[in-house]
């Protein structure tokens, strides 16, 4: 990890508000390419000084950067910076970490909410944020806040794990709904449907391993490697949102049918075959 980040971390756990600063994306699993940005997600509680973190950013940019406050960008992904930093994207995302910490409690409980957010057009799922915290590296943690939720992190709840599973109900509901539209010809409903439907799968995938699954982005694949995945899964829901016709709702519908079977009660033991504790091979989501 070059320098820069690590002296940038521990530079922002000095921001009024700032508790904690982890490495998450791509550069924290080690699936990262040279070019890939450097995410950083910045832990606060209650609102930080977002006129010291701008003028932190401007200093590390070299040129005057924005930092959005809470809400800034939206009800879940809170706020934060896109920064250059020696020409390499670096990117800071705020969190809330009373929030990530009583989502946790929700998702113990199999709890689990799907918000609207802009930069998510299937929702932000709740799960995301204690997920974030299981596959980040910790860089800068004085209070030993974050290390302490990465640590309960490690254990992928089961009643989470049935809750997301049994979410799957509405992806066959959705298929359901799209057969008068298809016939009719409304692209977009038809399309929002199947999109949501396949999303929700690639959700309910994920738990069914006890895999956090952080985002749209990379989902669908991430999902089709799964032992359980039907053959095939990527290039068959591909072939479906490009039909969007009655013969594609047919489709989708046997894909639900073959994704809710391989689902069912029995099968997906944790990666370790026990008790659902994330190991090595089990800890990776896609998040972009």
């Amino acid at each position: 990890m070059p320098a820069r980040i690590a002296d940038m971390a521990s530079r922002l756990v000095s921001v009024p508000g700032v508790r904690a600063v982890s490495l998450g994306g791509s550069r924290a699993r080690g699936t990262h390419r040279p070019d890939s940005d450097w995410d950083l997600g910045v832990y606060c509680r209650g609102v930080p000084d977002v006129a010291a973190l701008t003028a932190l950013a401007s200093e590390v940019q070299g040129a005057p950067a924005e930092v959005a406050g809470p809400g800034g960008w939206g009800p879940w992904v809170n706020g934060g910076a896109w920064l250059r930093v020696d020409g390499t994207p670096v990117d800071w995302i705020l969190r809330d970490l009373d929030r990530v910490e009583a989502v946790w409690s929700d998702c113990l409980a199999g709890r689990y909410e799907v918000g609207v957010q802009p930069g998510h057009p299937l929702g932000f799922w709740s799960p995301a944020y204690p997920g974030e915290v299981a596959l980040c590296h910790v860089l800068a943690d004085p209070h030993g806040d974050l290390t302490a939720l990465r640590r309960a992190t490690a254990y992928y709840p089961e009643s989470l794990r049935a809750a997301l599973v049994e979410a799957a109900w509405e992806a066959e509901f959705l298929v359901e709904c799209t057969r008068k539209s298809s016939s009719a010809g409304d692209t977009l409903h038809v399309a929002l449907c199947l999109s949501r439907a396949f999303g929700i799968l690639a959700q309910s995938l994920h738990a069914h391993h006890r895999v956090w699954c952080l985002n749209e982005k990379g989902a669908l694949a991430a999902a089709a490697a799964l032992p359980d995945a039907p053959p095939d899964l990527a290039a068959r829901v591909g072939e479906v949102l490009r039909g969007l016709d009655p013969a594609a709702v047919e489709r989708a519908s046997e894909l639900v049918r073959s994704v809710r079977s391989a689902l069912a009660p029995g099968g997906g033991e944790g990666p370790d075959g026990t008790d659902g504790r994330q190991g090595a091979d089990g800890r990776e989501g896609p998040d972009g």
